[in-house]
């Protein structure tokens, strides 16, 4: 028997596959589900918390385990999941950011507190159903994060914060498949999530209002005030910054007869600036929280494939470190909607060079 692993199963097809591949790998493997919310009550209609964290995803999760016999655990981490992930997400909002609340989760829940859990419990390493892969360079001593072989559900720009201690306990046995060879595995085991479809939403969102469910979190930041354009003349009223992102169109409620964009959102005064689609285009940004994980953060200006969005396609730029944490990146052309909030992910190839958070652009 090889080394024990605890798998974070979410209930879905990725996971239930991640785990059965270490299991007929020959680790020892311990299946986990982290409860971020609670279940909603009986008297409530069938609507779903979200995707992972329901008595159906966990009741399937519990049916792999059985299948594959591993045994199973449900761990609540509602607390550390309000602190780490649901605080930060409502936060950014309220400062008129647009964040990426997996980016946070990956970093302090499952590749965080889960595997201070799994050493505790003499675990070497925490796996999940990401698309993505982890080598080892032995001649610079360094873990090397890599996009998922299947490009299409490459999950690699969420996982840029991971240090080199996460990266060297992280395992991402999907990492190396195509989503069609993974459900055809687990259809092979006659697993009962072969065939489950995905979800695109965000996990602790109920039916994906995010704007309802920021209501009900802080209404204050849905406080009206002013659209302007960009010589600050008064278009219309907005109903809260947060419903508003860069480059969004439709619901700015103005009759002006010409298309405009969201091109800034101001907390402080509380203002979305509107103007059209070439002032969306962008020539770079300042980012923080830098995270560079295939080589020391460099003196000299580095050449990359940055990505604005996980749906962005990696464009030509220029890295360069102004501070302790501190980034610029300059696109060779200029790019479409940087998003405050949003990460700025930067590859060579198929290598994660390293990450940031976006704070304006530049």
């Amino acid at each position: 028997m090889k080394e024990r692993i605890v798998v974070g199963m979410s209930g879905g097809v990725d996971s239930s596959v991640a785990a059965a591949l270490l299991v007929e790998d020959g680790y020892e493997v311990v299946g986990v589900t982290l409860r971020v919310w609670p279940w909603p009550a009986e008297t409530e209609p069938t609507r779903r918390f979200g995707s992972c964290c329901s008595p159906e995803t966990v009741a399937d999760a519990r049916q792999v385990a059985r299948a594959l016999g591993i045994p199973y655990y449900l761990l609540n981490t509602e607390r550390e999941f309000d602190q780490a992930v649901i605080e930060r997400f409502v936060d950014e909002y309220r400062a008129g950011r647009t964040p990426i609340p997996c980016v946070a989760c990956n970093r302090d829940l499952k590749f965080g507190s889960l595997l201070k859990r799994a050493h505790a419990w003499e675990a070497r390493a925490v796996a999940t159903g990401h698309y993505a892969r982890i080598t080892r360079d032995d001649a610079e001593g360094r873990w090397l994060l890599w996009k998922g072989a299947d490009v299409r559900k490459d999950q690699s720009y969420f996982l840029w914060p991971l240090t080199q201690t996460q990266l060297a306990a992280a395992r991402f046995p999907v990492g190396h498949l195509e989503k069609d060879e993974v459900r055809a595995h687990a259809r092979r085991l006659g697993l009962v999530t072969a065939n489950k479809p995905e979800s695109q939403e965000i996990c602790f969102i109920p039916d994906d209002d995010y704007r309802g469910f920021l209501r009900r979190r802080d209404a204050a930041m849905f406080r009206p005030g002013p659209i302007v354009d960009d010589q600050g003349r008064v278009l219309g009223t907005h109903g809260g910054l947060a419903n508003f992102t860069i480059g969004q169109k439709r619901g700015l409620g103005l009759a002006t007869g010409r298309a405009l964009y969201v091109v800034d959102l101001d907390a402080a005064a509380n203002t979305v600036t509107v103007g059209e689609a070439r002032a969306l285009e962008q020539q770079g940004l300042v980012a923080t929280g830098a995270n560079f994980i295939a080589c020391a953060p460099p003196a000299e200006p580095l050449r990359v494939e940055a990505k604005i969005r996980h749906n962005h396609a990696p464009a030509a730029a220029t890295v360069r470190v102004v501070g302790s944490g501190r980034v610029e990146v300059t696109f060779d052309e200029p790019q479409r909607a940087v998003t405050p909030g949003q990460s700025v992910v930067w590859y060579r190839g198929d290598l994660v060079v390293g990450g940031a958070i976006i704070e304006r652009a530049a």
